[in-house]
């Protein structure tokens, strides 16, 4: 995973920060969108990220659109 992503996932956690397209595509556990909206890198290190969300960050904030909706306090536009 490129040192960018990882912290894009971090500002998200730790500040609420919005991570971007591809990024709030994998912590809604959209597959489908993630892969459509992840570049050559991203879509080849996708399970490398997922892998981070799981054994880095809080359930709470990942896993489900609702849950990235009620972290970020606003609407999720997947």
């Amino acid at each position: 995973m490129r040192q960018d992503v990882k912290e894009a996932i971090d500002r998200y956690v730790d500040h609420r920060i919005h991570p971007g397209g591809f990024l709030e595509a994998v912590l809604c556990n959209d597959l489908k969108e993630s892969l459509g909206r992840a570049d050559d890198w991203n879509r080849e290190d996708l399970f490398s990220i997922v892998s981070y969300c799981w054994n880095n960050i809080p359930y709470d904030c990942w896993g489900s659109p609702e849950r990235v909706k009620a972290w970020l306090g606003r609407d999720v536009k997947l």
